[in-house]
């Protein structure tokens, strides 16, 4: 058993996961690992078990262990001349570990507008915005400005704070904002997720 590839397996089982948010029955992961006898099944359960991608549920099941949602990480790439392609093994690391440092104070929102652009931060993205630090002038913040989430940069002035937009292209359609009934800021802006997209960004009327 310790020379079993549970490579295979594991991703199928992953795809699985990814539609269905659920690690399947015993039953059906036989299906799902082409008609596997049960006995077998057990077996790779065990094993990915012991590896660490999976660990024991309530009412007998299983679900996610640490190690489940590692992604490969490959060598670093070149934008610019090609090298040459080296045989070496990958790392593996979860997205969650390399992006999150506090997952209790993180939390996602989906960018609409194209206020960030010059900073890299366009409409469908995902922004990291993560709460309990203090801000400081010249940071990308999440602020709430009557009633309403914007992501801006924090600038200071010798009138106090306020928000600025980052797209030269359109500055006149963004003013700094300086909120009348004060500036209360939601979270500090640390990252962000992109799916690659053919059409670039798309101009939003939401800023």
């Amino acid at each position: 058993m310790q020379q079993l590839d549970i490579s295979s397996y594991l991703g199928k089982l992953r795809d699985y996961y990814a539609r269905e948010s659920v690690i399947p029955s015993i039953t059906e992961l036989s299906a799902l690992w082409n008609g596997k006898a049960r006995s077998w099944t057990h077996q790779i359960v065990q094993r990915l078990k012991e590896e660490g991608f999976l660990e024991n549920a309530p009412g007998g099941r299983s679900r996610p262990g640490p190690r489940f949602f590692e992604r490969t990480v490959g060598h670093a790439v070149r934008a610019g001349m090609p090298q040459q392609a080296a045989d070496v093994q990958p790392e593996l690391l979860r997205i969650d570990d390399y992006l999150i440092e506090k997952p209790s104070q993180t939390i996602l929102f989906p960018v609409k507008g194209d206020s960030m652009i010059d900073l890299g931060i366009f409409e469908g993205d995902m922004v990291i915005i993560e709460r309990g630090n203090s801000p400081s002038s010249g940071q990308v913040v999440l602020a709430i400005v009557d009633n309403e989430f914007t992501l801006k940069v924090l600038a200071k002035d010798k009138r106090g704070y306020y928000l600025e937009a980052r797209n030269h292209s359109r500055a006149g359609d963004y003013p700094p904002i300086r909120p009348e009934q004060g500036l209360e800021i939601y979270g500090l802006y640390v990252g962000l997720i992109r799916k690659a997209r053919t059409s670039g960004y798309t101009h939003g009327s939401n800023h």
